[in-house]
């Protein structure tokens, strides 16, 4: 499938801003299941950008903006090639280890209810796998996806109390229950072509990998009940959403932010065809 991507995020600011500094993850990689085409980062103001790779792996693009700025317009669009290899991923960088995926966070850590929640899905399958898709989807059946919530940075233990949450709540508690089983898993963003038509997002998407000896890093969209195929553009990698979100940064200048964002995801091909 060749997808087209385009995120636009708008800051603006309630006094001139004399500096600017943001840490953009938001430039996906290739590896056997998508190549990237073109992509391009376009700020619509005077920038210095400076470009490398994290220890996770990600495409880090550091954004620097001399004041004074009242408001900033980001706009980073791109073309994707993505296949379906049914969510395993193969020939992407990976820097380290599957077992530092097995290290908890303030974000994906898990209480005593997701343990015993991870301990009833290990003692019904023995296979890694069927684990992996079990967890998936008893996650879909009991946390109640409302993709209107504001809370990216929820931790796992209290999503999984309120048995609801957005993608990153599901991303965080699978993370938190694979881990608890002894499967190192990590958390993914990136974006999802939606098939029911609804091109425009408030946000991009979240899911999770789990690292399995047979087969290795493979993915799993517990907010969706599949593992990714090709409708899928993954974007970065981390151990939760602060080491894979796809703006990071701070300011200096007083006053208040706020902040608009805008994802556009649609099909190349049905794009030429209107």
């Amino acid at each position: 499938m060749r997808l087209l991507v385009d995120h636009r995020t708008d800051y603006a600011f309630s006094e001139p801003q004399r500096r600017l500094v943001q840490l953009l993850r938001m430039t996906p990689v290739n590896y056997a299941a998508q190549t990237v085409m073109r992509w391009h980062i376009n700020v619509d103001c005077d920038a210095r950008l400076r470009q490398h790779r994290d220890g996770f792996g990600n495409h880090v693009t550091m954004l620097y903006i001399d004041g004074p700025v009242e408001k900033v317009a980001l706009q980073v669009s791109g073309e994707v090639l993505t296949e379906d290899k049914s969510g395993v991923i193969a020939d992407a960088p990976e820097p380290l280890p599957a077992e530092a995926f097995l290290r908890s966070t303030p974000l994906s850590r898990a209480d005593q209810a997701i343990r015993d929640f991870a301990d009833d899905i290990h003692r019904t399958k023995t296979d890694p796998l069927d684990r992996m898709h079990l967890l998936m989807s008893r996650l879909l059946e009991e946390i109640r996806f409302e993709p209107t919530l504001d809370a990216v940075e929820r931790d796992a233990a209290t999503a999984f109390s309120a048995s609801k949450g957005v993608c990153q709540d599901h991303a965080h508690i699978f993370c938190a229950a694979a881990r608890a089983m002894g499967v190192p898993a990590r958390y993914i963003s990136g974006h999802l072509f939606r098939h029911d038509g609804a091109e425009q997002q408030e946000a991009s998407h979240a899911w999770a990998e789990a690292y399995l000896p047979s087969i290795g890093w493979t993915g799993f969209d517990p907010a969706n009940g599949i593992s990714p195929d090709e409708a899928y553009v993954r974007v970065a990698v981390g151990l939760d959403y602060r080491d894979a979100a796809p703006v990071a940064g701070r300011r200096i200048g007083g006053g208040d932010e706020s902040l608009a964002v805008n994802v556009r995801v649609t099909q190349a091909q049905r794009q030429t065809q209107n």
